[in-house]
């Protein structure tokens, strides 16, 4: 009796993990209508860039045009007790506004060279997801939930990778809200638990 090889039954179907979320790109701020509430990233091209911003609606003083940018944190404290804050201004071509590129065509190629990764200091680089399942930290940091092609944004990590009682390897995640009120309030966050191969660091 010969020995042929078995049909893949998995023939032709997609890979069972999702494809990987739309990275991030940033754009500069000129060019985006409405600011308020979206996420910014503000420096100077050659020194360097920050992030975990928000932004307000534009302030024009004289003839200069100005892009109140809030830390998170506060952003969402002010958002969600009605009250103000503290918002400095950052001239307005300082200012870059994170953006979804296109949907990704593939999935991860695997780990890059540091010649690869190299970009320009011109403006900030575009952000493209990492699998949560290749990185060692993922406490405190921005994810992405990735459930049949749906993208859930706006959500943190809360946990390390660990095994749930089902044995199953997963993540805590908790909305942005719930992880910034934990730090003002002390109330700790309403978590839901994903596994880990649904989850992309954004």
């Amino acid at each position: 009796m010969g020995r042929e090889p078995m049909p893949d039954p998995f023939a032709g179907q997609p890979d069972w993990a999702p494809k990987p979320p739309r990275p991030i790109v940033p754009v500069p701020a000129a060019g985006a209508e409405d600011l308020r509430g979206r996420r910014l990233i503000v420096g100077f091209p050659g020194a360097g860039w920050r992030g975990d911003l928000r932004a307000d609606d534009r302030i024009v003083q004289g003839s200069r045009t100005y892009v109140p940018a809030i830390p998170e944190q506060e952003w969402y404290r002010a958002e969600s007790e009605q009250i103000e804050v503290f918002a400095p201004l950052v001239p307005l071509e300082r200012v870059w506004v994170e953006t979804l590129g296109a949907n990704p065509t593939s999935g991860p190629t695997g780990p890059r060279d540091v010649v690869s990764r190299l970009v320009s200091l011109d403006s900030p680089a575009t952000r493209t997801p990492v699998p949560a399942v290749d990185v060692d930290a993922l406490s405190g940091r921005r994810v992405v939930q990735v459930v049949d092609g749906v993208e859930r944004r706006d959500l943190r990590a809360v946990t390390e990778v660990h095994t749930n009682a089902d044995g199953d390897i997963c993540v805590r995640v908790a909305t942005e809200l719930e992880w910034y009120r934990w730090a003002w309030s002390g109330q700790a966050p309403k978590t839901l638990e994903v596994p880990v191969h649904l989850l992309w660091i954004e």
